[in-house]
C-alpha cells in the first residue's frame, strides 16, 4: 500500500484535475439526446463521482450523469428520457494499470440517471481506485477502500465526521480540509443539503433559487447544486463516506411523518426526499419487500475488524412526534420540563421499536473493541436555563432532550449489552460539544451513576450557530459537558487505535473563504477501558 504522503499527492492531483474539469464543464451546452453526447460539447460527470459503504469484500460506487448541475431547477434543460450504459473500472493502482474488476451500469431516469454498483469480490483492508465512462468522457478517479477482515484488528482509523452544510452559509473549505486529511473513512451525520435557501450567495452568477424543496426534481435540484462544488466532490474522492441524514433532507424539524406545516400529503414529499437521498449517495438500496421510498432503511451497521462497529443510526423516520407543540404546528419548540408531561412518556420513541432493538443485538454482538453511535443529534443533556428544583428545566424538544425516555432506553441498552468503549457522535446543533454520558444528568458521577459512554458532536461545516457566550453558559449550566465552541465552523477528525481514541476538533479560520486554513481547537482522547474525554 502506499504511504500516506504518496496518498495524499495522489489525491491532491486528482483533486486539481477535478477542478479544472468542473471549471471547463460549468460554462458548456447541454445536449438533450444520448446519441448526441459528445464531451466536447458537455461534461457528464459533472456531480464528480463517489464511494461509501465498504465491507471486507465489497464498496459501493456512485455517480451521476447530469450535464449542468447549476441549471435553473423550474426550467431545467432535459436529460434523454431513455437509460444510458455507463462503463466503470476499478483498479488496484490509481494509474489502472491493474484493473480488478469492471463492468457495465444503467443510468435510468426514473433514478436521474444516477448509477450505484456494488462491487464485490474485492480484498479486505485494502485501497482502489475507481472511475466511469460515457462515451468518450471519464470521470474523476475517485479513491476508496474495503473494511479490513472481519478477525482482524487494525492498528488505526483515521476517521473524519462532519454535518450541516448550509449552502448559503459559506463555502466548503472544510471539505478541501477533509480531502487533505486524506481520512480511512468519512462519517457524515445528517443535513447534506437544506431543503429552502435562495443560491444567488454562493454563486451569484448562477439562477437563483428561493422556493423550499417540495417535489422529486426540487430535491434532484438542490443535490445537483450542492454537488456541483469541487471541494464537496475532492471530500468524496479521498475516501468512502458512510452516510445518515437528518431533517433538512426533507423538512425543517419533521418527526416521523408530520411536519411543522402539518401537511396532510407530507408522506409524499417524504417519500420524494427519500428517494432522491438514495439517488445521490453511495448506498445500497435497502427496502422492505413491496415498499416505496417512504419506507427506504438508512440505519445500518459497519464492522472495522475488531478494531470499531459503527451503529449508523436513524432517529428521524421513526420517532414519535414533537411533545408540547404550540396549537396548530409540528416541529420543535423550547419548554420548561416541568409544563410538558409528555416528555416523561415512555412510549415516546426516537428510534421505533425495530431499530432499537436492531440496536440492541448489535451492542449485545458485537466483538469490537470501539461501538460507535454514528446518530444525527447532541445525546448529552443540555439544559438552557439552571436546574433551581426538579422539573425546571428549559429544553429544545427536537433533540434527545425531547426524548427523555428513549434515552433512558438506549443508556439501559448500553449498559445491559457491556459493549466495549462506546462513542456516541452527533452533529445537528451547530457547535462542538464533549460530553461524558450517564444515566442522570443532574447527579455526579459515581458508582451508582458510572459514565456509560463518551459523546463528541461536530460543528457545522457551514450553518450557523449561537453566540459563544450562550454556550459557554449552556456548559457551565451542565456539568457532565466538558466542552462546547460554537463560534466556528469545522469538522471533527478521530485517530482510533486499539488502545485510544483521539479526537482533534478542527476549526476554519473563516467559512467564507474557499481557501480557508483550519485548526486544531481542542484535543480530547479516551482511553480503552475509561469512558469520558480527557483533555491533552
Amino acid at each position: 500500500m502506499n504511504s500516506v504522503d504518496e496518498q495524499r499527492r495522489l489525491f491532491l492531483l486528482t483533486a486539481a484535475r477535478l477542478a479544472a474539469l468542473t471549471a471547463s464543464a460549468s460554462g458548456a451546452g447541454i445536449t438533450s439526446a444520448a446519441a448526441t453526447r459528445s464531451p466536447g460539447a458537455s461534461y457528464p460527470f459533472s456531480l464528480g463521482v463517489a464511494s461509501g459503504s465498504p465491507l471486507p469484500d465489497a464498496v459501493v460506487i456512485w455517480t451521476r450523469i447530469l450535464d449542468n448541475p447549476l441549471a435553473d431547477p423550474q426550467n431545467p434543460a432535459p436529460m434523454p428520457a431513455l437509460a444510458l450504459s455507463v462503463r466503470w473500472e476499478m483498479a488496484a493502482d490509481a494509474a489502472f494499470r491493474n484493473i480488478v474488476a469492471q463492468g457495465v451500469a444503467p443510468a435510468t431516469p426514473a433514478l436521474a440517471h444516477s448509477v450505484h454498483v456494488d462491487v464485490r469480490g474485492l480484498a479486505p483492508g485494502r485501497w482502489y481506485w475507481y472511475r466511469f465512462m460515457l462515451g468518450d468522457a471519464v470521470s474523476p478517479v475517485g479513491r476508496t477502500r474495503t473494511a479490513p477482515a472481519a478477525d482482524s484488528l487494525p492498528e488505526r482509523l483515521t476517521l473524519a465526521v462532519a454535518s450541516c452544510q448550509h449552502w448559503e452559509f459559506g463555502s466548503f473549505a472544510a471539505q478541501r480540509q477533509i480531502a487533505a486529511a486524506a481520512p480511512d473513512l468519512v462519517a457524515f451525520l445528517g443535513d447534506y443539503i437544506y431543503e429552502w435557501g435562495p443560491y444567488q450567495l454562493k454563486h451569484p452568477t448562477s439562477p437563483i433559487r428561493t422556493a423550499e424543496s417540495f417535489s422529486l426534481g426540487d430535491y434532484r435540484a438542490r443535490y445537483a447544486q450542492y454537488k456541483s462544488d469541487p471541494d464537496l466532490q475532492a471530500a468524496h474522492l479521498a475516501a468512502p463516506w458512510i452516510v445518515t441524514w437528518d431533517d433538512h433532507e426533507v423538512a425543517n424539524d419533521y418527526a416521523g411523518e408530520r411536519d411543522e406545516r402539518l401537511d396532510p400529503r407530507f408522506a409524499e414529499r417524504r417519500a420524494a426526499a427519500y428517494q432522491a437521498f438514495y439517488e445521490h449517495m453511495p448506498l445500497r438500496l435497502n427496502l422492505p419487500a413491496g415498499a416505496g421510498f417512504g419506507a427506504l432503511r438508512i440505519y445500518q451497521r459497519y464492522d472495522w475488524g475488531r478494531l470499531a462497529r459503527f451503529h449508523v443510526l436513524d432517529d428521524r423516520q421513526y420517532r414519535a412526534g414533537h411533545a408540547c407543540t404550540p396549537d396548530g404546528r409540528g416541529g420543535s419548540s423550547s419548554v420548561y420540563r416541568r409544563d410538558c408531561k409528555a416528555l416523561g412518556d415512555p412510549g415516546r420513541s426516537m428510534l421505533g421499536g425495530e431499530q432499537q432493538q436492531w440496536l440492541a443485538d448489535g451492542l449485545r454482538s458485537s466483538r469490537a473493541r470501539w461501538n460507535i453511535l454514528a446518530q444525527q443529534t447532541l445525546m448529552a443533556q443540555n439544559s438552557q436555563v439552571p436546574l433551581r428544583r426538579e422539573g425546571d428545566a428549559r429544553i429544545w424538544t427536537d433533540g434527545w432532550d425531547g426524548y427523555p425516555q428513549a434515552r433512558r432506553q438506549l443508556f439501559e441498552a448500553l449498559a445491559a449489552s457491556r459493549a466495549a468503549n462506546p462513542l456516541v457522535l452527533s452533529g445537528d446543533v451547530h457547535c462542538f460539544y464533549a460530553a461524558t454520558l450517564a444515566r442522570d444528568a443532574t447527579r455526579p458521577l459515581s458508582a451508582a451513576n458510572p459514565a456509560l459512554a463518551t459523546e463528541f458532536c461536530g460543528t457545522s461545516l457551514t450553518s450557523p450557530s449561537r453566540p459563544q457566550q450562550r454556550t459557554d453558559q449552556y456548559v457551565a449550566m451542565n456539568p457532565h459537558l466538558a466542552y462546547g465552541r460554537s463560534d466556528r465552523r469545522g469538522f471533527m477528525l478521530l485517530d482510533i487505535t486499539p488502545q485510544a481514541s483521539t479526537v482533534l476538533f478542527q476549526g476554519l479560520a473563516d467559512v467564507h473563504d474557499p481557501l480557508s486554513s483550519v485548526a486544531t481547537l481542542a484535543r480530547f482522547q479516551v482511553r480503552d477501558g475509561q469512558p469520558g474525554p480527557t483533555t491533552f
